[in-house]
């Protein structure tokens, strides 16, 4: 009887541990965000251009971020030849991002924006067009709450309907540098 009593107590001790129950995501939820300035480089109809703007975002669990951001063209694009700025570029939008090991001093983020934005120009109609960015960027922890970061993509525009003008001119590879600073 003793025998039985202390395999039952041994069971009843044990349960907990041996059913243990599996869930997609364990433990417990953290949260972070940033705010960061970027630059990127690019062409538009072979043309060199340079984009500035910023972008911010929520961090869940340090491996998704669901945020937003925005970027300009900062430069003259002369596409008639004639020494005018011919073309004004702003876009903007969701911005989605996967981190892969974010506790290593050196990690990869695919990054997507998903929006769109605004043409306009002497040489343009003035339209809304679509933009959609894929990147992939390598990333340098710096200090617990900055982190720099350089990567590439391809910015893919629809919606142009301008003489002269093609999403395909505006759409291009690009490089860029951004500037984390927050908790991750």
């Amino acid at each position: 009887m003793k025998r039985l009593l202390t395999i039952a107590i041994l069971l009843a001790t044990a349960s907990p541990v041996l059913a243990q129950e599996r869930t997609l995501i364990r433990g417990g939820f953290e949260s972070g965000g940033f705010g960061a300035p970027v630059v990127k480089f690019s062409q538009i109809d072979g043309e060199f251009a340079l984009f500035v703007g910023g972008r911010g975002g929520w961090i869940i669990n340090h491996t998704f971020v669901l945020g937003g951001g925005g970027y300009g063209l900062v430069n003259d694009i002369d596409t008639n030849d004639d020494g005018v700025r011919d073309i004004e570029l702003g876009y903007g939008g969701l911005e989605l991002e996967y981190v892969n090991s974010s506790d290593k001093l050196i990690h990869f983020t695919a990054y997507l924006l998903i929006g769109g934005g605004g043409l306009s120009g002497p040489a343009v109609n003035e339209e809304a067009v679509f933009v959609l960015e894929p990147a992939l960027n390598g990333e340098l922890n710096v200090t617990d709450y900055f982190r720099f970061q350089a990567g590439a993509g391809f910015r893919w525009v629809s919606g142009v309907d301008s003489p002269g003008v093609e999403g395909s001119d505006l759409s291009s590879f690009y490089a860029q540098v951004t500037l984390k600073f927050g908790t991750f």
